[in-house]
């Protein structure tokens, strides 16, 4: 009786130990998405330092990766491999996609990988074709912010399976990630290599807490999407040809921004030291200080202050 009882009790703890994402998907085998990644980074909603040239704000192209849950391409809170750093630093994609095949030949854990165009602007879309397994029903991806030194945006381990069916469609908002490699705090910082490496966050519109910050905007409570990915399902018409299981949204180079515009306060500078006081000897005269512009308003936010200032005093070396 208590080898019994003690063995009933240990098969009941392992059955409710969690499991992989992927390991209970009884979906038919295959299935086919399109994927329409849609910039939203426009100069009406994140305003501050807005990149207009050398570069001009833009989106790198896209990789991805259908994968089984012994794969991961990034992670939140985690480092970010070297491919992930090359890929959100500078772009380049080879070193991740070796990460990407050696994970696939060893332990099997790759099913597929996907890519899309750049997008030449803040705002457009671009979009593509994936396909996913019943035993790799997962979806990651990156995509980099540029010009920026190291953030991205992306997905990481999406299902899109659901027990016995796969999702017909999901579209899911994206927000800013560092990925923990540089640490500039604007768009067009120079590089400087973050020593020791930090681990993948997501940048908000009060961390990294500092003014110079580009996403900075300390009076929002959550910074709006900077881009959005949808994935829908593709199903065989009578002639055998793949279609989207629902309507497509529209497929544009540029896209009419309905986001919400952002209001950004003027900055300027600290006072700077008074000047010389000017008048007449034994009358009352006047001495001006001045400060500058650090950031224009933009988007109906708080007008900059008076830029100079002037007071009485004495004027000196008088004889």
């Amino acid at each position: 009786k208590v080898i019994w009882t003690l063995l009933v009790t240990i098969l009941g703890y392992a059955s409710s130990l969690p499991v992989g994402d992927d390991s209970i998907c009884t979906a038919e085998e295959l299935a086919k998405y399109s994927i329409i990644f849609t910039g939203k980074w426009s100069q009406t909603a994140f305003p501050k330092q807005y990149p207009l040239y050398r570069p001009p704000a833009q989106w790198s192209s896209m990789l991805g990766v259908t994968h089984s849950s012994d794969y991961s391409m990034w992670k939140k809170n985690e480092y970010a491999s070297n491919g992930v750093r090359d890929f959100a630093e500078k772009g380049e994609a080879w070193v991740l996609m070796k990460e990407i095949e050696e994970a696939g030949e060893k332990i099997q854990s790759v099913h597929g990988i996907f890519s899309a165009p750049a997008i030449s602007s803040g705002t457009g879309q671009t979009s593509t074709e994936l396909e996913a397994h019943s035993r790799h029903p997962l979806v990651s991806f990156v995509v980099r912010i540029v010009p920026s030194p190291d953030w991205f945006v992306g997905i990481d381990s999406l299902n899109l399976c659901e027990g016995d069916r796969w999702m017909e469609e999901i579209s899911i908002d994206l927000f800013p990630y560092d990925a923990g490699t540089d640490s500039g705090f604007t768009f067009s910082s120079p590089n400087f290599a973050t020593i020791p490496q930090d681990t993948v966050t997501e940048i908000t519109c009060s961390s990294p807490s500092h003014p110079a910050n580009s996403f900075y905007y300390p009076k929002l409570k959550i910074l709006p999407p900077i881009a959005q990915v949808t994935m829908v399902k593709l199903k065989k018409n009578q002639l055998g040809l793949l279609v989207p299981y629902l309507n497509l949204p529209a497929k544009s180079n540029e896209i009419i921004d309905s986001v919400s515009e952002t209001p950004l306060d003027c900055e300027v500078s600290q006072w700077s030291s008074w000047g010389l006081c000017r008048g007449l000897c034994r009358k009352t005269g006047t001495k001006i200080r001045t400060r500058f512009v650090v950031l224009q308003p933009a988007n109906n936010g708080m007008p900059c202050p008076n830029l100079d200032e002037e007071t009485a005093c004495e004027p000196e070396n008088c004889v």
